[in-house]
């Protein structure tokens, strides 16, 4: 898809961070731009923030855990702009981090794999469909993260392992079947967002916030990631590698730091020569 300019994209979690940079990036690339996210008052000023530059921007709240409110997202879509040809399945939280995966409450998991991994898949059910009755190029940008290509025992990691799993095996099937469509899979390191502060946006079926009661050792690991965040990338530097992926085709995405991806590239040395995993701590 070398020329962004009249298509239509579809961002989740666009209202901040990645999704945000990414739905500026395609609006400035020509593309109407349909952004989705659960918090409805930023997503309004982010809406009104691209309209203000000239961009054909439609807001659609939605919260990714929900199978109607994305099916709702994609009749919006398509009721506006008649086809989508990109999908950014962005939509993450942080959580279940910080105790050991033995303590960790199972609603911790309920809540991250239902918005890292089912929000995911929800988002290729709700779209995929459509854009193969529609007969033109697209392309599913899945959002993972280098926490899935290494390795922790807890919710985050093992989400985001699933999704770089689920967009490989959607990608194979694309190319299986011969489909006009292709799929990436993004996977940052550190990049400068409040994904910490995602705990503002936990419903209450999954229990209460838990950032304020970690033990003593899990404040201070979070303080450590707080800063490596803050040092992170800009949002918009990993939009760009994104347009460009869905320009030139290319699968993975990898805007991490150099000592991430020698970390990565270490994990999977180990894998090939059977060799134990060595345990770390955060990595900077």
């Amino acid at each position: 898809m070398q020329d962004l300019a009249g298509k239509v994209a579809v961002v989740t979690g666009a209202a901040s961070g990645i999704g945000l940079a990414l739905a500026t990036r395609f609006a400035e690339e020509g593309a109407a731009v349909v952004l989705a996210d659960i918090e409805a008052e930023p997503l309004a000023i982010a809406e009104a923030g691209l309209r203000q530059k000239g961009a054909r921007a439609l807001a659609v709240r939605t919260n990714v855990l929900a199978d109607a409110d994305v099916e709702a997202l994609a009749d919006a879509a398509y009721r506006a702009f008649g086809a989508v040809h990109i999908l950014c399945n962005n939509a993450g939280v942080s959580g279940g981090a910080g105790v050991p995966i033995w303590e960790a409450p199972q609603a911790d998991f309920d809540w991250v794999f239902g918005v890292n991994f089912h929000g995911v898949l929800r988002g290729i059910r709700a779209f995929v469909p459509r854009m193969i009755a529609g007969g033109e190029e697209g392309h599913i940008v899945n959002t993972a993260s280098a926490a899935g290509l290494l390795t922790g025992a807890d919710a985050y990691s093992i989400s985001k392992h699933a999704v770089v799993c689920l967009t490989e095996g959607l990608y194979k099937q694309f190319r299986l079947m011969n489909l006009k469509l292709s799929a990436s899979v993004l996977c940052p390191g550190w990049v400068n967002t409040q994904i910490l502060d995602a705990e503002r946006n936990r419903p209450a079926e999954f229990g209460p916030a838990r950032a304020a009661d970690l033990p003593a050792e899990a404040r201070q690991r979070r303080a450590v990631v707080e800063s490596l965040l803050r040092q992170g990338f800009p949002p918009e530097e990993v939009a760009a590698q994104v347009v460009d992926a869905i320009k030139n085709d290319t699968f993975y995405i990898f805007p991490m730091q150099d000592y991430i991806w020698q970390a990565v590239r270490q994990r999977f040395e180990g894998v090939i020569n059977r060799t134990n995993p060595v345990a770390t701590g955060p990595l900077r």
